[in-house]
C-alpha cells in the first residue's frame, strides 16, 4: 500500500512540475499569434504584408533571445547536475526540448516573414506595371 501511495505521490509531483513548466512551452508559439493570424487574414496591400513580415521577424528575434537564455540554462544544468540529483537528467532533456521548440518556431517565423516579403514584392511589381500601363490606356481614349 505504501509503495502505491508513494508512486501516486511521485506521479502527482511530476505532473505538477510539468504543469508549472507548460507556460514556458507555450511561449514557443509566435508572439501574439492570434493578432498576427488576424492581420494575415486581412492583409491585402503591400504595406500590410511588409508589416506582417516585420511582426514575424520581431517574433523570431524574441525567440532567438529565448534560445540563448535556454542554452545558458542548459549549460548550467549540465555543469551543475550534482545540485539537482535525480532531476538533473529530466531538467536537461526538458531544456533540450525547449531549445528544439524555440528553434523550430524561429524557423517558422522567418519562413512566414520571407513569404510575406515575397508577396509584398509581387504586389509592388503588379502595382508598378499597372501604373506603367495606365498612361497607355488613357492615351487611347
Amino acid at each position: 500500500m505504501k509503495t502505491n501511495l508513494a508512486n501516486l505521490m511521485a506521479a502527482l509531483s511530476m505532473a505538477g512540475l510539468l504543469a508549472s513548466l507548460s507556460p514556458v512551452v507555450m511561449a514557443s508559439e509566435p508572439v501574439e499569434a492570434a493578432v498576427i493570424r488576424v492581420a494575415a487574414e486581412g492583409a491585402t496591400t503591400q504595406d500590410d504584408h511588409d508589416a506582417l513580415a516585420k511582426l514575424y521577424e520581431d517574433a523570431a528575434t524574441e525567440l532567438q533571445a529565448k534560445v540563448a537564455e535556454t542554452k545558458e540554462l542548459l549549460e548550467h544544468y549540465e555543469d551543475k547536475s550534482y545540485l539537482y540529483g535525480r532531476r538533473a537528467q529530466d531538467l536537461q532533456s526538458h531544456t533540450h526540448a525547449l531549445i528544439r521548440n524555440y528553434e523550430k518556431s524561429v524557423r517558422k517565423n522567418l519562413q512566414a516573414a520571407a513569404m510575406h516579403r515575397q508577396i509584398a514584392g509581387r504586389l509592388k511589381e503588379n502595382h508598378a506595371s499597372a501604373e506603367a500601363s495606365m498612361p497607355e490606356a488613357l492615351s487611347g481614349l
